[in-house]
């Protein structure tokens, strides 16, 4: 018995582990719900104390809370956002409806670091109680979209940050390689010559409008429906309690935050999780992307295109000796997946709210806050264990720029798209250049022929002339 300590809830009582910060409420999700073995992460525990803090410090403002007991709960607040008690919150991400579970997870762990301080014994909730004084003026209903907002802000400003790292990267290299003649290809089939600093220019470009793209879904992140309570209605709130809440917490965010125009709205709809995790999509399928066309360049390197080197980041093979995989590309294609996989959890989830309440919270906000944490640490590897090291294979990009059957579309203006043709169908079936089949035919004279090949000056917008 000495292990545990009896707790009693509204269901009966509960052995709880002696040790343990949490109480009865906490303990039976952890028997309920052992589904995944997956905690809620610290940004989602973070911000649930920001809000407990914020929500004591304006309960005792308008006089809804001693300033004794809001004080110790707000520093209780304070331990956790410093990093203690991390192994207190210990219910899955696969908990019960709207998060109930785990929100009393962080209102019964608060109470009892409050009550120690306050030189009680875990468990005595005489001295402050989980709902009475920590959750007093909110509910779950409330205060999880609202950690979901504040999570998920954070979240993005982390991504925001590699993927400006990434664009950087990639522009370098696009000025890098701008001086590089390669073969374009269309239908991955010859096409007309490009700089390889033309190509990177275009993925810098693309993570550019992804970035833009990203920030636009931030803005109704930031309103917050806390002061709702059960249904949108405040029950149980002082009339000043909603603004100096989220008041307290304008202060301490990196980030602008307000209170919701319509709470009822904020609590129905997940359309800010829907909006960010559309945004995320949209990057992944980005990167995907560019992470393909990366390994398709560096595809051989004695029977591929190897137009560039990729870092060499791992043995690639168990069996085939000095072998070198795209490791890092490989590994940004299957975190995008995920990603992929997690925004369709999140669509389903949000159009399964009903009336008054989205229950399917929990796994909107560990979908969302798992595609924020995976695709932030893959874009900041695949930047500087990747991209940063690209090398580019100038003889063989220069050979396939010369090569190319895309030269013939720079005939067009001087013989025409159908001698243009015959001249691309001969050259292929005799192995002969195509400069020898023109200059034979007596299409064009050489010197000319010459300037009008040249793979250069087909990378850029040129006046067509022809010589006297």
């Amino acid at each position: 018995m000495g292990d545990y300590r009896v707790e009693r809830d509204s269901l009966g009582e509960v052995r709880v582990p002696a040790s343990a910060y949490y109480g009865a409420q906490t303990q039976r999700a952890v028997e309920n719900y052992p589904i995944s073995g997956v905690r809620h992460p610290q940004p989602f525990v973070a911000a649930c104390a920001f809000i407990k803090k914020a929500a004591a410090l304006a309960n005792r403002d308008v006089g809804d809370l001693a300033p004794r007991l809001a004080e110790a709960i707000a520093d209780a607040a304070d331990r956790v956002l410093a990093g203690e008690f991390a192994d207190q919150f210990v219910v899955d991400v696969f908990n019960s409806g709207a998060g109930t579970s785990f929100h009393m997870n962080v209102n019964e762990v608060l109470a009892n670091i409050a009550i120690e301080a306050l030189g009680g014994q875990r468990g005595d909730y005489s001295l402050v109680h989980p709902n009475d004084h920590v959750n007093f003026g909110q509910s779950t209903n409330d205060v999880i979209p609202t950690a979901t907002r504040l999570a998920a802000l954070f979240g993005a400003m982390e991504l925001r940050a590699r993927l400006l790292m990434l664009k950087a990267t990639l522009r370098r290299k696009a000025e890098e390689f701008d001086g590089i003649l390669k073969a374009g290809r269309t239908h991955l089939q010859d096409a007309v010559p490009i700089r390889l600093g033309q190509e990177f220019g275009a993925y810098a470009t693309t993570l550019e409008k992804a970035i833009a793209t990203l920030e636009g879904a931030l803005p109704p992140l930031q309103e917050l429906g806390l002061g709702g309570s059960a249904a949108g209605t405040g029950l149980n709130t002082h009339p000043d309690f909603a603004a100096k809440a989220i008041g307290y917490l304008a202060q301490w965010m990196p980030f602008d935050v307000r209170p919701a125009a319509d709470r009822f709205e904020a609590m129905q709809s997940q359309a800010p999780a829907i909006q960010l995790s559309g945004a995320l999509r949209g990057i992944a399928v980005e990167l995907i992307r560019i992470a393909n066309d990366l390994r398709l360049l560096a595809s051989g390197p004695t029977t591929g295109l190897a137009e560039i080197f990729l870092p060499s980041a791992q043995p690639g093979s168990s069996i085939m000796p000095g072998k070198v995989n795209p490791s890092i590309p490989e590994m940004l294609n299957m975190v995008c997946f995920a990603v992929l996989g997690n925004d369709l959890t999140i669509a389903t989830a949000a159009q399964a709210g009903q009336l008054e309440l989205n229950v399917m919270m929990p796994v909107i906000a560990y979908k969302l806050l798992d595609s924020l944490h995976i695709l932030t640490n893959a874009v900041g590897i695949f930047a500087s264990r990747c991209v940063e090291g690209i090398e580019a294979n100038t003889d063989r990009c220069r050979a396939y720029a010369e090569r190319t059957l895309g030269l013939a579309t720079a005939l067009n203006p001087y013989i025409g798209y159908r001698a243009a043709a015959e001249v691309v169908k001969e050259s292929l079936a005799t192995g002969r250049s195509m400069r020898d089949v023109v200059l034979e035919k007596g299409l064009l004279r050489g010197e000319e022929l010459d300037r009008i090949l040249d793979p250069r000056a087909m990378t850029e917008p040129k006046a067509v002339t022809r010589d006297a």
